[in-house]
């Protein structure tokens, strides 16, 4: 069942491949920050065929403010000139919030459980939104 599951292809998101070579275009580093097992993420990132859009990949055991922090660092940046998109507010946005940096929440129809949060109602450094497609008109 295990290597059923890892053989399994790679679905992309609609809109995913577009983004990346529109952000990569206008000269953005573009940067993986992922949770989970290193093989099994560098795996999926093979398989899917992203690779090549990514300046820097990071495979975290957490993802708290801590870890972002640490990132920052070794990207030798600053956390307002940090923008993350993903799709959990608990582990993707709010970290990089509390460190001063921006998110772009695109939540997505299946959420691990222990990724649920409250999200804030108002916060001049976060967007919700539907699509990937969007981040294009915010940038």
């Amino acid at each position: 069942m295990v290597k059923k599951q890892i053989n399994q292809p790679v679905e992309l998101l609609h809109g995913v491949i577009e983004t990346l070579e529109y952000l990569q275009q206008k000269g953005y580093k573009l940067i993986v920050a992922t949770k989970g097992d290193l093989l099994d993420q560098e795996r999926k990132l093979q398989k899917s065929k992203l690779e090549k859009y990514f300046h820097h990949v990071e495979v975290m055991s957490n993802k708290k403010v801590a870890d972002y922090q640490k990132l920052i660092n070794h990207l030798e940046i600053e956390p307002e000139d940090f923008l993350m998109i993903g799709n959990s507010y608990k582990s993707d946005i709010d970290p990089v919030l509390q460190l001063g940096g921006f998110g772009l929440h695109i939540p997505f129809h299946i959420t691990w459980i222990h990724e649920k949060a409250e999200e804030m109602e108002e916060h001049p450094n976060w967007i919700k939104l539907q699509t990937i497609g969007e981040v294009k008109n915010l940038i």
